[in-house]
Parts: C-alpha cells; structure tokens; sequence
C-alpha cells in the first residue's frame, strides 16, 4: 500500500473521530440496529414526504413514540401497528 493512500485513510479516520467526538459532545448519542423491510418502505414514505434527514426521522420517531406513552396512548398505538402490519406504503 502506497504512503499516500495510507496517509488518506489515516486523514479520513481521524475526521471521522473528530465528527464522533463533537457529536459526543452536544450529547449526542449514536444509535444503531436493523430494519424490516416493512419499517424501511415506512422510513422511505416519511423520507420522501419530509426530506427529514436519516437522524431527524430517527429523533421524531422517538418523540412521538414517548409522547404517545406519556399520553397513555402507547397501547393504542402498538394496537394501529398490528392492525397496519403489512399495508405501509407498498
């Protein structure tokens, strides 16, 4: 491997590091996992709909879900998505 190219990846590791670290610090916290393929055509609805970013979707799927519980209405809500499975946005 040539130096240059090593240098490159080097480079783009510590700008990686850099963005985690000032993520980090606003208290940000990354979070990761898998997806069925019936919540990626619900992301991909709610993409098109809002142009909300990756995060923002994240962020505001979590606040509505934590307000709807705070607002007792949690079960209700887990009841339409039963109800609902399988018919999002074929």
């Amino acid at each position: 491997m040539s130096n240059n190219l090593k240098a490159k990846r080097s480079a783009n590791a510590e700008k990686q590091k850099r963005f985690r670290d000032k993520q980090k610090e606003k208290g940000n916290k990354q979070v990761r996992g898998y997806v069925t393929p019936e919540a990626m055509r619900c992301y991909n609805a709610i993409s098109e709909k809002t142009n909300w970013t990756d995060s923002e979707i994240l962020t505001n799927s979590l606040r509505i879900t934590y307000a709807a519980y705070k607002c007792g209405q949690i079960k209700l809500l887990n009841e339409w998505l039963k109800d609902n499975e399988n018919k999002s946005s074929k």
